[in-house]
Formats: C-alpha cells, sequence, structure tokens
C-alpha cells in the first residue's frame, strides 16, 4: 500500500505539478491577463503554484517544498541568481539577502526559543509537575476531568507544540482509557478532548502554532506591529470560550456511564537540583517577559532567544537536545516567508493590488469566502502550509481594502481593517479538524483506536463551524485589535 502511494504521488501528481509549473513559467506574460506583469514576476507566479500543489499533495515533505522555494527563488528571481535568467531588464529583481534571511527571520527565532523551552520542560518534569498541579483541582467527577483535560492541554498548546502537548498528554490519559469500561461512550469524549484542546489552545499565544507567527510576521511587514500581549489579551478569551463550548459538546455528543474517574499521573522522580530550578526559573521569567512586552520593550522575539542563551551558558541544553528541534516546522515556516519576500521584492504584491478591484467587492464576502478557503486547505494540509501559502497572499488583498482610494475603504476598517482579516485566516487554519489527516494531534487521537473518523468529523465539523463564527464576529465586531 505505501509503495502503492508513492506509485501515484511519483508517476501521476509529480509529472501534472511539474507540467502546470512549466506552463505557467513559459507562456507569455500576457496569458495572465495582468497589466504590467514582468517576467520576473510570471515566476514568481509559477513558484506559488508550484508550492501550492506540492504542499497539497505533499509529494514530499512539506519543508522540503519550503526549501525547493527557498532555492529556486534565490536561483531564478534574485539579484545573485543565475546570469541569463536574473537580468534586470525581465524585471525588478529580489536582494538575495532578503530570501536567504527567512531561514533566521525574527519569527523563526521565536519559535525557535518556543521548541527549546518545550524541550527543556520536557527533560526537567516541568511538564508532568504542571500537569499534577494543575488536574488536581478537577477531581474524579468524569465531567470536571474532561473539562480539566480540556483547559490543561489548551494551555501547555500556547507555549509547546500541539503535537507534543497532544503525546504528553495522552500518555496521561492512557490510564484513565484503560480502566473504564469498554461501552463507556465518555471514552471517546476524553481522547478527542486531545485534538480538540491542542488546535484550540494554539491560538491564544503567538507561539501556539505556526499560522500566529505567520501573521504576526506579514501583520508586522505590512506596518502593524502586533506584541505577545495584544495578541494574548484578544485570542485567550475566544480559547477560553471554544473550550467551554467544547466542553458541552463532547458530554452530549459521548456522554460518561461511569461516576468516577481516577486520575494517575506519575510524579516526576527527577532529583530537584539546580539545573532544575534554572529550567523553572527561565521558563517563568520568559512567559513574563513575553506578557510584559508594552512594560519592558523588549520585543518578543528577542525574549525568545533568552531561554536558548542561558540552558546553553549552563550546559543545560546540549548538543544532543539540538536534535529534538522540530526544525521541518521552522524550514516549513521559512519557505512561506520567503514566498512572501518574492511576492513584495519583485513588485508582483503592488501589480495584484492594482489588477483586482478588491476596493469594489464586499467586505463581509472577502472575509468568508478566504475563511472558507483557508478552513477547507487546513482540513486537508498542514495549516502550517495553509497559512504560508494564503497570508501573503491575503495581506496584499487587505492592503488593497485598507487604501484610502478604495470605495470601502471605511467599511474594511469598521471590520477591524487587516489586523482582523489575518487574525481570522490564522484562527481558521487552527481550527480545521475534520479527519485524521488534519493535524497531528488528530492523529495521535486517532491511534488511541478509540475515535473513529465519522466521530471526529462530527466534532470537527461542529467546532469549525463554530469556530468560524464566533472567530469573525470576535475579531470585526467584539474585540477587534
Amino acid at each position: 500500500m505505501a509503495n502503492g502511494k508513492i506509485n501515484v504521488k511519483y508517476c501521476i501528481f509529480l509529472p501534472i505539478v511539474l507540467l502546470v509549473t512549466i506552463v505557467l513559467w513559459a507562456v507569455p506574460c500576457s496569458f495572465f491577463g495582468i497589466p504590467d506583469l514582468t517576467v520576473v514576476q510570471q515566476r514568481v507566479i509559477a513558484l506559488f503554484v508550484f508550492a501550492a500543489l506540492m504542499w497539497i499533495f505533499e509529494i514530499i515533505p512539506n519543508w522540503t517544498t519550503s526549501l525547493l522555494v527557498i532555492v529556486i527563488s534565490l536561483l531564478t528571481v534574485s539579484d545573485k541568481g543565475i546570469g541569463f535568467f536574473c537580468n534586470p531588464e525581465l524585471g525588478k529583481l529580489v536582494n538575495y539577502k532578503d530570501i536567504m534571511s527567512s531561514f533566521a527571520d525574527p519569527v523563526v527565532m521565536l519559535f525557535l526559543g518556543g521548541f527549546v523551552l518545550a524541550i527543556m520542560a520536557e527533560k526537567y518534569g516541568l511538564d508532568v509537575s504542571l500537569a499534577r498541579f494543575l488536574l488536581k483541582p478537577f477531581g474524579t467527577n468524569p465531567k470536571m476531568v474532561l473539562l480539566g483535560f480540556l483547559l490543561v492541554i489548551s494551555i501547555f498548546s500556547m507555549f509547546m507544540s500541539n503535537t507534543a502537548t497532544a503525546a504528553m498528554m495522552l500518555a496521561f490519559l492512557a490510564p484513565v482509557l484503560a480502566v473504564l469500561p469498554s461501552d463507556d461512550k465518555g471514552k471517546i469524549g476524553l481522547a478527542l478532548a486531545i485534538p480538540v484542546a491542542a488546535n484550540i489552545g494554539g491560538i491564544g499565544t503567538p507561539i501556539g502554532t505556526p499560522p500566529n507567527a505567520t501573521a504576526v510576521k506579514f501583520l508586522s511587514e505590512a506596518g502593524y506591529e502586533v506584541t505577545f500581549l495584544d495578541w494574548s489579551i484578544r485570542m485567550i478569551p475566544y480559547v477560553i470560550i471554544m473550550i467551554l463550548i467544547a466542553w458541552v459538546i463532547l458530554q452530549v455528543l459521548f456522554p460518561f456511564k461511569s461516576d468516577k474517574v481516577v486520575l494517575e499521573i506519575p510524579e516526576n522522580k527527577r532529583k530537584k537540583d539546580w539545573k532544575t530550578m534554572v529550567v523553572w526559573i527561565t521558563f517563568f521569567v520568559t512567559i513574563l517577559l513575553w506578557a510584559t512586552e508594552q512594560f519592558t520593550k523588549i520585543n518578543s522575539n528577542v525574549v525568545a532567544l533568552i531561554p536558548l542563551g542561558v540552558f546553553t551558558a549552563c550546559g543545560i541544553f546540549t548538543k544532543e537536545d539540538i536534535k529534538d528541534i522540530n526544525w521541518s516546522v521552522l524550514w516549513l515556516v521559512a519557505g512561506g516567508f520567503a514566498l512572501g519576500t518574492c511576492l513584495q521584492g519583485t513588485g508582483l504584491a503592488s501589480v495584484l493590488i492594482k489588477a483586482i478591484p478588491f476596493g469594489s467587492m464586499s467586505v463581509i464576502v472577502v472575509f468568508v469566502v478566504a475563511g472558507l478557503i483557508c478552513y477547507f486547505l487546513s482540513n486537508f494540509i498542514s495549516n502550517s502550509a495553509t497559512a504560508a501559502l494564503l497570508i501573503p497572499i491575503l495581506i496584499v488583498v487587505a492592503e488593497g481594502m485598507a487604501d484610502p482610494a478604495a470605495a470601502n475603504n471605511a467599511s474594511f476598517l469598521s471590520f477591524g481593517g487587516t489586523y482582523a482579516m489575518i487574525s481570522f485566516i490564522a484562527v481558521c487554519a487552527s481550527i480545521a479538524m475534520l479527519f485524521p489527516v488534519s493535524t497531528p494531534p488528530n492523529a495521535i487521537a486517532s491511534s488511541t483506536g478509540l475515535v473513529e473518523t465519522k466521530d471526529m468529523a462530527k466534532v470537527g465539523i461542529i467546532m469549525g463551524v463554530v469556530g468560524f463564527v464566533l472567530g469573525y464576529f470576535w475579531l470585526t465586531k467584539i474585540f477587534p485589535f
């Protein structure tokens, strides 16, 4: 079966993707019907389509596609690329340093710091200690235990990888699932609490999930600074509301038969030495600095490197720990940033603004259609890839609608403007959780053997609809930036 899938990908999908890319690359510029389109800009369009199709079909790993995007960009649209290709007469070229800097973008550093914190939290038992502390107040009532898991998982997901959080909490939940009766539907609800809370919880902070970081990155480039606190004070309440809704939905769909659930999370056996204290202190100081950026004036991206500096200087974070960093996510995000740099650097972004009459389009239609496209794609490809694909385009759309000369400028601004649109897209990417393949936490829940795809889809569609509607009104009317 695996070989069959590989053959289909390489023998059917890959030739189609390459053919489409070559055609878009080679046809005359007039084919696109975009006034003033240059040859270099046409290459960016072809590269964008190539990335989109490769991410959708996952012919090769998504992070590999991102690396290819960066390499091809450097060779074909940069000022230091292939000589006869990169001729300034064919259009404005991108500074090669701008493309290469995608690997070390401040937002990539923000994620790097988050990964280091998560790795050290697991290595020194901080995650287990916090889980024991946070779950203890919820007692043994099944409904309250379910709420406890939803809240604790969502909190961890705000600062740790959703995948790592889901895997950790599954280890805590496994003994509970084992002792519940086989016919107790509450087991399904508990298992589904893992992906639901992990996916929703990540929305709460800029480092909670890659789409948030991508949104903050492009908002910053467009001149809209969003601090860690700015994002968190708006999105954590949204997360809390969504978690409470999920709690009700899971109880209704999968009611508990048992009247008692016993949680047995093992104690942290690690000896409390000075290294453990350094990890604890650094963890909480970092969170505090992220939350007080407006007062300390220390940028969140800078704060993210403090743990790395402290842990390496103390010999706590070693060369072996470097292997545990999720480099594939960092490179995937970098590829999306490189695409955005090419869109802006070649002038394609401004050409699109002039070519498409965004100013005459209904604000509501743009919001809803963009959100639905993002939600649909995120159910089939990674939410990171979806955000990397759509946000560079939609930031251009938003800028066009925010132009004072646009007919609906006032209406767009009344809906929260560029802030609201891009933040809403990040939310739509995170609430997509219909299938086991939609997100790693979904796959982890499916691995329990308790969750059928129809159950996951049922919860996923309800949470998706609720999250979409609530997210739209939350960011445009209730709590806009």
